[in-house]
């Protein structure tokens, strides 16, 4: 059965970083692209960042390029999610899911874990 379980998230100035972390069981993640997703309250969920099977390649959304890098440990069936200069608008409960269309638009899988909360506040 695929599962994600994330980790990581909590609470953080404004400024500071996090790094988020989401092992997935129940399938192999290197035959897939990998992203994070992210829902605030009272708004759809997004897609924040994509990394190719290999990590050649990466897509970010506009709000978060240049803070956030996402990467993947293919042997540990994990990805990654390191968030700098957060901000109170990246307030909000992140997930991790496998794509399944073309690279860079959102095909998630309809599994979902239940995700971590991430708190921007000072």
């Amino acid at each position: 059965q695929v599962q994600f379980v994330e980790s990581g998230g909590g609470l953080v100035l404004p400024g500071g970083s996090l790094r988020l972390s989401c092992l997935a069981s129940g399938f192999n993640i290197d035959t897939y692209a990998m992203s994070w997703y992210r829902q605030a309250p009272g708004k759809e969920r997004e897609l924040v960042a994509t990394v190719s099977t290999r990590a050649r390649r990466t897509n970010y959304a506009d709000s978060v390029k240049g803070r956030f890098t996402i990467s993947r440990d293919n042997a540990r069936n994990t990805l990654y999610l390191q968030m700098n200069r957060l901000k109170p608008e990246d307030t909000a409960v992140y997930y991790c899911n496998a794509e399944t269309g073309i690279f860079g638009r959102a095909a998630p899988l309809n599994y979902w874990g239940q995700g971590t909360q991430v708190t921007v506040s000072a």
